[in-house]
C-alpha cells in the first residue's frame, strides 16, 4: 500500500519576505542598534532630573512641560514618517540621518542662552530621537522572527533600564558639579558619533531603494498638525488659557478637523504614513490603545517624579535620580524575563494583563504617598509600576509585528511607537497642566486662608503672624515657580505652605495615572491571544508501518 503524503501550508508565501541573517550577523547589527537606542534614551532620562534646575535658571517652573513636550512632540509626529521613509530609502541611511540631526540639536541645546532657544533645540532633538526610537524596532523585525525577537527585545528593555538608571544619576551629578546642566545635553554627543561610526561599518543589511515611491507629505503634515494641536491644547488648557476660552475651543476644533483630514488622506494615499488597513487588525488597534496608556504613565512618571522628590522631599538632583531605581530595576527584571519566557512558549497574552493590574495598584500607592511620612509608598508604587511597564512595552510591539503581514511590518511598528510617543507627549502635557493648575489653586487657597486669619486677628486685636504670612505668600508666587533651591531657601512658614501645595499638586498627577492604567487594562484584555509566529517547527511524527498482511 502506498502512503499518500499531504503537504499543508498555513498561509501563502509572502512576496516581501526575505531570508533571515545568521545569529552572528544579527549580533553585529544589534551592536549599532543598542548604541543608538542608548543615545536617544539617555537624553530624556538625563534631562528629566536636571529640568527643575534648568528652568530655575532660564525661566519658570510653569514652562517645564514645554521643554519636555517640545522633544516629545517632534519625536511623536516624526515617528511614522521615519518608518515609511525607511521603506522607501533604506534603513541604514535614515538611521544615520537621524543620528546626525540628534548630534546637531544636542550641541544647540547645550549652548542655549534663553528658554526659547532651548525649546527650539529640544524640538530638533526630538526629531532625531524619533528615528532612533523607531528604526531599531523595525530593523529587528526585518532580521529576526517574532518569536525569537522576544530575546532581543529583552535586550532593548535592558538598554532602556540601564539608560534610565544612568540618566538620573549622571544628570544629577552634572547639575551638582562645576560642569553644570549644559553637559546634560553635550555628554551624549560623543556616544552618538561613536554609534554613527559603528553603524557605518557593522550594519551591512542589503536594501534596494524604491526611488519611484511617492512620499505622503500631506498625510505627514496632517498627522503632525493634529498631534501638535492636541498637545498644545493640553499644555495651555486650565493654566494659561481657560478651557471655555475661544482659543481653547479653536484648538479643540482644529484638532478634530486635522484628525479627520488625516484619516481621509491616509485612506486614499498610495504610500500612506499610517495605512488605513492596519485598523482592521484588532491586535494592532488594541495594542495601539494600550501603548497610548503606557506612554502617558511612563513619560509622566519619569518627568515628574524627580520634580516631586526635589520639591517636596528636598532631595538633591543626584539623590532624586537614585530614588528612581525601584522603577527602573523592576522594569529591567520583567522586560528581560518576559522576553525570554515568550521566546520559549510563544504565548504572551497573560503578561500585559498582569502588568496593567500592577500599574493600577502602583498608581494607587503613589496617590497616597502624602499620607506616608516616609518614602515607603513612593518606593513600592514605583516598583509596581516598573514591573507593569516591563510586561507591556516590548510585548505589545511583538504581538503587533506577529499579527501583521511582512509588507506592513514597518508601518505597523512605527504606528505603535507613534501612539506610545503620542501618549507620552500627551501625558507630560496633561500631567503638567494638572500639576500647575492644582498648585495655583492650593497657593490661592493658602493666601485666602491667611487673609481671613489676619482679618480675624485685626478684629480681635491680636497678632498670630497671619498678616505677615499673607503678604509673604502673595509675593512668593514667582518663587514657587523657581528652582528647588529657591523654594527651600524661603522663610520657614512660607516654605512649608509652598511645599505642601506642591505635595497636593503631585498627588493630583498620580491620581490621573489610575484611570489611565485602567483603560490600558481594558485594551490588553481585548487583544487576541494568538501565539507569536516563527517558533521552532515541531518534529514530524515517525510514520506508522502498515500492518503485515495475513
Amino acid at each position: 500500500m502506498r502512503r499518500k503524503t499531504v503537504t499543508r501550508t498555513s498561509e501563502p508565501p509572502d512576496p516581501h519576505a526575505q531570508v533571515l541573517p545568521s545569529r552572528r550577523a544579527v549580533r553585529r547589527i544589534m551592536v549599532g542598534l543598542v548604541l543608538a537606542m542608548l543615545t536617544s534614551m539617555l537624553t530624556n532620562s538625563i534631562v528629566g532630573t536636571a529640568l527643575p534646575t534648568i528652568m530655575g535658571e532660564l525661566g519658570g517652573q510653569d514652562r517645564l512641560a514645554w521643554v519636555a513636550t517640545a522633544a516629545l512632540l517632534t519625536m511623536t509626529a516624526s515617528t511614522p514618517v521615519w518608518g515609511k521613509l525607511s521603506d522607501i530609502w533604506g534603513r541604514k541611511s535614515l538611521f544615520q540621518i537621524s543620528l546626525g540631526i540628534f548630534i546637531v540639536a544636542s550641541l544647540a541645546a547645550g549652548m542655549a542662552q534663553d528658554i526659547n532657544w532651548l525649546i527650539a533645540a529640544r524640538a530638533l532633538q526630538g526629531l532625531g530621537v524619533g528615528g532612533l526610537a523607531t528604526l531599531p524596532n523595525i530593523i529587528l523585525g526585518d532580521v529576526v522572527s517574532p518569536r525569537e525577537r522576544g530575546r532581543y527585545s529583552g535586550l532593548i528593555g535592558m538598554v532602556f533600564g540601564v539608560s534610565t538608571v544612568l540618566g538620573p544619576l549622571v544628570g544629577g551629578f552634572l547639575v551638582d558639579s562645576p560642569l553644570g546642566w549644559r553637559w546634560c545635553f553635550l555628554i551624549t554627543v560623543p556616544l552618538a558619533v561613536f554609534a554613527f561610526v559603528v553603524i557605518q561599518f557593522m550594519f551591512t543589511m542589503p536594501f534596494t531603494p524604491r526611488r519611484d515611491a511617492p512620499v505622503d507629505r500631506t498625510g505627514a503634515a496632517l498627522i503632525f498638525g493634529a498631534a501638535s494641536t492636541v498637545i498644545v491644547l493640553l499644555s495651555l488648557g486650565g493654566t494659561q488659557i481657560a478651557w471655555s476660552s475661544p482659543l481653547a475651543i479653536g484648538l479643540g476644533v482644529g484638532a478634530v478637523l486635522l484628525t479627520a483630514g488625516a484619516v481621509v488622506v491616509e485612506r486614499r494615499a498610495r504610500e500612506a504614513i499610517i495605512p488605513a488597513r492596519l485598523f482592521r487588525d484588532r491586535t494592532f488597534v488594541m495594542s495601539s490603545a494600550a501603548s497610548v496608556c503606557v506612554g502617558m504613565m511612563m513619560f509622566g512618571l519619569i518627568i515628574y517624579m524627580p520634580q516631586y522628590l526635589q520639591m517636596v522631599h528636598g532631595m538633591s538632583p543626584t539623590v532624586s535620580g537614585m530614588m528612581t531605581l525601584p522603577l527602573v530595576a523592576s522594569f529591567l527584571v520583567t522586560s528581560i524575563g518576559s522576553g525570554y519566557a515568550v521566546s520559549g512558549t510563544g504565548r504572551w497574552k497573560a503578561y500585559p494583563v498582569v502588568g496593567m493590574v500592577l500599574c493600577v495598584v502602583g498608581f494607587v500607592l503613589l496617590s497616597a504617598a502624602h499620607l506616608d511620612p516616609g518614602l515607603t509608598a513612593v518606593v513600592a508604587g514605583q516598583a509596581l509600576v516598573g514591573l507593569g511597564f516591563g510586561l507591556n512595552m516590548q510585548l505589545l510591539l511583538l504581538a503587533t509585528q506577529s499579527s501583521l503581514p511582512t509588507a506592513d511590518m514597518a508601518a505597523g511598528t512605527a504606528s505603535v511607537v507613534f501612539f506610545r510617543n503620542l501618549g507620552g507627549a500627551t501625558g507630560v502635557a496633561a500631567f503638567g497642566a494638572v500639576m500647575v493648575g492644582r498648585l495655583n489653586s492650593e497657593l490661592g487657597a493658602a493666601v485666602a486662608a491667611a487673609r481671613e486669619r489676619a482679618a480675624a486677628d485685626a478684629a480681635a486685636g491680636t497678632d498670630s503672624g497671619a498678616a505677615a504670612l499673607s503678604e509673604a505668600l502673595a509675593g512668593a508666587g514667582r518663587a514657587a515657580q523657581g528652582s528647588p533651591e529657591v523654594v527651600h531657601a524661603l522663610p520657614g512658614p512660607v516654605r512649608e505652605v509652598i511645599v505642601g501645595a506642591f505635595d497636593q499638586a503631585m498627588q493630583g498627577v498620580f491620581l490621573v495615572g489610575i484611570p489611565v492604567a485602567v483603560l490600558g487594562l481594558v485594551a490588553v484584555a481585548f487583544m487576541p491571544a494568538a501565539p507569536l509566529r516563527g517558533g521552532p517547527e515541531p518534529r514530524p511524527a515517525a510514520p506508522v508501518a502498515d500492518p503485515p498482511r495475513p
